[in-house]
């Protein structure tokens, strides 16, 4: 898990979204083929900026290309992102990588363009979505001539693997996009965004992708979901068009597998898609919502700070739309905020210490309560 002015609103974002090199490789097993990352970097104070009061000591847990969603098993001991090794290289692919000594396997088929990785609660399973059972080349990047739009290959479909990537099972075959997947802590439900309805919406299914249900039904986007800690909850990010001609811009781009993510808002409701309730409202790109551990608070990404929109910062906000607070103020992006779950480390992507353009790095900080 969004054009004014000179640089595309969410050009940094773009540079945050992996776009790994395809492989051949699909049992699991390290790709000795692939840049080796370094040690993790342990506690430099150059890469938290002053203003940075929630942060403690920090680690750099990544070192080339682009790489992020970052997201932790249930048990907190290693993160499933998904990554571009080399820059500029075929697409993005999942990866494991173990916090502590820095070491990454691939997960995925090496086909294919992959995105959205999540553990199963037992942190024996991933989920992943991928399109390398369509065609094992990467998919056609969406043509920009209508502006920054993401594109919705209708070839993803939504997998499940060992956690070491072995025995790949498909969860859905309906036509068209089927992506956004996470599992609910319960370990009852999976919660993932599907076109096949004819919108953007969210829905739930069980582990083995049956009993399917519809979530939301409002005309717009609706996506990158995660159940609350207690599973009672969801969050997600959306794009209601409010005119006739945002209407008409929307489903114009939704025909042709595109979408413009320039506004999004943050939404919570309970985990049967009842009582929604609207936590941002700055016309902003918020994007990439994730729970804090108490189940009362929301960490997100946001360019609403810089009028350009190409600064993405750090956020958290009360679940009930107060108390909003600036986490980050470094230059570039910083976003895709994933609490461990005892809630004292968080993991995120940045730009910070770029080696060079568009390098997005993972990174693991100590997180200091407020009072």
């Amino acid at each position: 898990m969004a054009h004014p002015s000179p640089l595309p609103l969410l050009a940094l974002l773009a540079m945050a979204l992996p776009t790994a090199a395809c492989r051949e490789s699909g049992d699991g097993q390290p790709d000795d083929g692939q840049p080796a990352d370094a040690q993790p970097e342990t506690n430099n104070p150059n890469l938290v900026h002053p203003d940075e009061t929630r942060f403690g000591a920090i680690q750099q847990l990544t070192f080339e290309g682009e790489n992020a969603e970052g997201y932790w098993a249930f048990g907190g001991t290693s993160l499933i992102f998904q990554s571009t090794p080399v820059p500029g290289e075929g697409c993005d692919q999942i990866y494991t990588l173990d916090p502590a000594t820095g070491a990454r396997q691939l997960v995925s088929t090496g086909q294919g363009r992959t995105t959205c990785a999540y553990y199963y609660p037992a942190g024996d399973r991933i989920l992943y979505s991928s399109t390398h059972h369509h065609d094992p080349t990467c998919p056609t990047p969406p043509d920009r001539s209508r502006g920054y739009v993401w594109a919705l290959y209708p070839s993803y479909d939504i997998f499940a693997a060992d956690a070491d990537g072995a025995n790949p099972v498909q969860l859905t075959t309906e036509p068209g996009y089927d992506a956004e997947a996470t599992f609910s802590p319960t370990g009852h439900r999976i919660i993932f965004t599907s076109v096949r309805d004819g919108d953007l919406d969210l829905y739930s299914m069980l582990p083995d992708g049956s009993d399917v249900q519809r979530l939301t039904n409002k005309l717009g986007y609706d996506g990158g979901a995660f159940y609350s800690p207690d599973g009672t909850k969801i969050v997600w990010r959306a794009h209601y068009p409010d005119t006739p001609e945002a209407r008409d811009d929307y489903l114009s781009l939704l025909v042709d597998g595109l979408i413009r993510p320039s506004a999004l808002e943050i939404y919570v409701a309970d985990a049967d898609g009842s009582n929604p309730r609207q936590l941002t409202d700055n016309g902003a790109a918020n994007f990439a919502p994730y729970w804090h551990p108490s189940g009362e608070q929301i960490i997100f990404s946001s360019n609403m700070d810089d009028p350009r929109g190409r600064n993405f910062e750090i956020y958290i906000i009360n679940i009930d739309g107060t108390g909003q607070e600036r986490v980050t103020y470094s230059e570039g992006f910083d976003g895709f905020p994933v609490f461990h779950p005892d809630g004292t480390r968080l993991a995120f992507a940045s730009n910070r210490n770029m080696s060079h353009e568009g390098n997005t790095n993972l990174f693991l900080v100590e997180w200091v309560d407020g009072n």
